[in-house]
């Protein structure tokens, strides 16, 4: 994985979607047109959030929650994984520029999934409806489709997109400089292929506010606490911590297991007869907590080494994700950042492992 360039593709995007949702928020407050007009409870609901949080913390807020989205977008796209069946954010071969929904829009093939007027998207494509700019208009309209169609698989990071955060969404989004081709840009299909990438991009786009505030020498404020505190734990610490956990557990209960092949990191207990460990009569038993999940580090290998528990248990593949995600899995995070990123790492591991996993609409302890 290269995490120079993922570094600098985080960076970037963040200085990027700060300006952008910042120069949106200026239009909106600064000018009347019919489609703002048309949004009076939308206008509200932001005018709210600014007196309560302010405008800093709202861009924020707003740019780091369509980072997340994008992310998990072009995940989704590398891997196959998109539920209807198409790229929301890559085009569909090396060759193509547009988004691959997009490309099929032009072609008349809008997925039955995506609830979008498409009387109107073709209108819009064919030059009957004026635009200034069709494909963008278009394409935003996809998008933000696609981000509902997923509101019930992921609510926790694709709820519906009725409110302020579709309205402050950046005007560009086609073209060659736009945040969309950032993200196809940054997340090569190669990276793509762990899902740690997740995590580190986490850290990565919040390392510059994480700079400022070290360097400030004051009291760290509250609403930067989570990029004060937040640490990527090297993959070795977290597969050394859960086999001395999960794993040893396991081995109390079930002596002759042969996961112990599989824990590299696993210190073996005195040879002394005790009865003093926690019996369990079933895998699905298992409860692993991490109280400051941040990304889903931890919770991933446990997911890993839990899997390997249930096959070796008898359970058949297309049931274990769902078990291991609603039976023993949990996390705690204060940064909503973090946990939004946890809970998709999560869905993306448990979707590896079985097809069918999204059609149960399960939703991660996080």
């Amino acid at each position: 994985m290269n995490t120079s360039q993922l570094k600098r593709f985080a960076q970037e995007s963040r200085r990027k979607l700060l300006e952008q949702v910042a120069a949106k928020l200026k239009f909106v407050k600064n000018n009347d047109t019919s489609e703002l007009r048309g949004k009076t409870h939308t206008l509200n609901k932001l005018k709210s959030e600014i007196n309560k949080h302010g405008e800093e913390a709202v861009i924020d807020k707003v740019a780091y929650t369509w980072f997340n989205r994008l992310v998990a977008l072009r995940y989704m796209d590398a891997n196959g994984y998109q539920p209807i069946g198409m790229s929301v954010v890559s085009p569909a071969t090396k060759e193509q520029v547009s988004p691959e929904i997009l490309s099929e829009a032009h072609r008349g093939n809008i997925s039955s999934e995506l609830i979008v007027d498409r009387a109107e998207v073709m209108n819009i494509l064919n030059g009957s409806q004026p635009s200034n700019n069709p494909d963008n208009e278009v394409y935003r309209k996809l998008l933000v489709s696609a981000c509902n169609h997923l509101s019930n698989l992921f609510p926790f990071l694709f709820e519906r997109i009725d409110d302020y955060t579709e309205l402050l969404l950046p005007d560009d989004l086609t073209s060659p400089f736009s945040i969309v081709k950032d993200v196809y840009n940054g997340m090569s299909d190669e990276d793509c292929k762990e899902v740690e990438i997740i995590g580190w991009l986490y850290q990565f786009y919040i390392s510059e506010r994480k700079d400022e505030v070290f360097a400030s020498k004051k009291a760290v404020e509250k609403e930067d606490i989570p990029a004060a505190t937040q640490l990527f734990t090297p993959r070795w610490i977290v597969e050394y911590m859960v086999q001395n956990t999960v794993g040893k557990l396991w081995l109390q209960n079930r002596p002759n297991s042969k996961i112990k092949d599989l824990m590299p990191y696993y210190l073996e207990s005195p040879s002394v007869t005790s009865d003093d460990y926690l019996k369990l009569n079933s895998v699905e038993e298992i409860k692993l907590l991490d109280p400051a999940c941040g990304s889903g580090h931890i919770l991933v290998y446990g997911f890993e080494l839990l899997y390997q528990i249930y096959e070796e248990e008898g359970y058949t593949p297309n049931e274990i994700p769902e078990l291991i995600i609603k039976n023993n899995l949990f996390g705690l995070e204060i940064d909503e950042r973090a946990s939004q990123l946890a809970g998709i790492a999560l869905m993306m591991k448990a979707r590896s492992k079985s097809r069918r996993f999204f059609r149960k609409e399960t939703i991660p302890n996080t």
